[in-house]
């Protein structure tokens, strides 16, 4: 393993979301104000909405941190599922043990621990994660859940977080209801170049790296360039770059270990489709030693649309034009063989 390699006490780029290796960029720090003042002004539903490996979970943990002392929170990221499962699992989250399965009775349950939490003095925060899954009756049963309030405050802040699959189902004429009710809908962005590289010396920083950079310059363009701002990404290359650099014996990721790490992400080398060859690669009617060399320039070339239909339409008049010349010279073998006499024949 490359940590002590690097002298690092622990892995900069996991997979798991880890608050404490949240960085808050520009989108990132809006989008946590946002959510924080929500919950502060009792606003009751809010939304978090971002493309997948954004940072979205992390960022929620990280709220929910905040809140720790003054709230009862519940985390739920099971969000295929129906209305009775989806209670089942916030009631597990909240600590329910038991094994009831009836809708009433569990809707009871989760009413008396709401009140419970209020008579305490807390808020109770629900965070559903993944929620652009969730059914719309199971979204109107959560918008449901929201109704019980005092005339002063809300009892309980739910967070629908998810993918921008969400926002379509939110906008939907027959959950106009909920998205009356969402009073903050928050964004993330990619990370823009420049952040990049504070992103990636910020983790290495918080994993207990101490000295100069271990990503060169250049190195850090060419991951800002393939990974798209997207931090999931970041992470991966990061992980296997450090990986490949401690396999050689370096102690600077350079541009070379970042180019060698990402031909070995391209995963369109392990698919299995294959491409059409080039027009006029294809001889009239090739042999089996023809065709493996044509194979092989195939798949080094991407034919568009517009060209793979021109080939197509190329090979059908080879196959057509080669065809009719076998039946030209069947036909002459024919009229040849009954112009024969007799005596041709006994020759």
């Amino acid at each position: 393993m490359y940590l002590s390699f690097f002298g690092l006490r622990e892995q900069p780029f996991g997979v798991t979301p880890d608050p404490r290796f949240l960085y808050l960029s520009a989108a990132h720090r809006e989008a946590f104000a946002s959510l924080y003042y929500g919950i502060e002004a009792n606003r009751g539903f809010l939304g978090l909405i971002a493309k997948p490996g954004m940072g979205k979970t992390t960022l929620l943990f990280h709220l929910l941190e905040k809140f720790s002392a003054s709230a009862r929170t519940a985390f739920v990221f099971q969000t295929q599922c129906n209305s009775r499962e989806f209670l089942r699992f916030l009631l597990a989250e909240l600590g329910y043990e038991g094994d009831t399965q009836d809708f009433v009775r569990l809707h009871e349950e989760f009413n008396r621990r709401l009140l419970q939490e209020a008579r305490a003095g807390r808020r109770m925060i629900v965070v559903i994660d993944e929620a652009q899954n969730l059914d719309a009756s199971v979204l109107e049963t959560v918008r449901l859940l929201s109704d019980f309030e005092t005339p002063r405050a809300k009892l309980m802040h739910i967070i629908l977080a998810g993918q921008p699959e969400l926002a379509d189902k939110l906008a939907s004429p027959g959950l106009a209801q909920l998205r009356q009710r969402v009073s903050i809908l928050h964004g993330l962005e990619p990370l823009p170049s420049w952040e990049i590289t504070n992103y990636i010396e910020h983790r290495m920083k918080i994993a207990g790296y101490e000295g100069e950079p271990v990503f060169t310059p250049e190195s850090y363009e060419r991951i800002a360039e393939f990974t798209q701002g997207i931090p999931r990404n970041v992470n991966n290359l990061c992980f296997n770059a450090l990986s490949l650099a401690y396999a050689l014996q370096k102690k600077v990721v350079d541009l070379d270990v970042v180019k060698e790490v990402i031909s070995d992400l391209d995963i369109t080398r392990l698919t299995t489709e294959t491409r059409a060859p080039a027009v006029g690669v294809t001889p009239d009617y090739p042999s089996s030693q023809q065709v493996r060399p044509a194979r092989q320039e195939s798949r080094n070339q991407i034919l568009s649309p517009a060209e793979a239909a021109a080939y197509m339409q190329e090979v059908a008049v080879k196959l057509r034009n080669w065809q009719q010349s076998m039946e030209r010279a069947a036909g002459g073998a024919r009229r040849s063989s009954r112009n024969q006499t007799p005596t041709d024949v006994e020759q």
